[in-house]
């Protein structure tokens, strides 16, 4: 597994994942589409703590700076 995410992309996706979830806790976001954003948003943690996303590999992105 190579990483395939820089360092902006990483901070981007947890800050994102925190506006989720602090939107959520505040009942700003709630039922089927705060469940939908909050897996969203896990996703997004763990993808930014390992650093790759498997979704780039078909698309062959990658934001990372070799």
């Amino acid at each position: 597994m190579k990483l395939n995410m820089g360092v902006i992309d990483r901070v981007l996706r947890v800050l994102i994942a925190l506006v989720i979830g602090v939107l959520y806790w505040q009942n700003i976001i709630s039922g089927t589409l705060g469940i939908v954003l909050l897996v969203l948003g896990g996703v997004f943690v763990l993808t930014s703590l390992v650093g790759f996303c498997p979704l780039y590999l078909p698309l062959k992105l990658s934001t990372k700076n070799d």
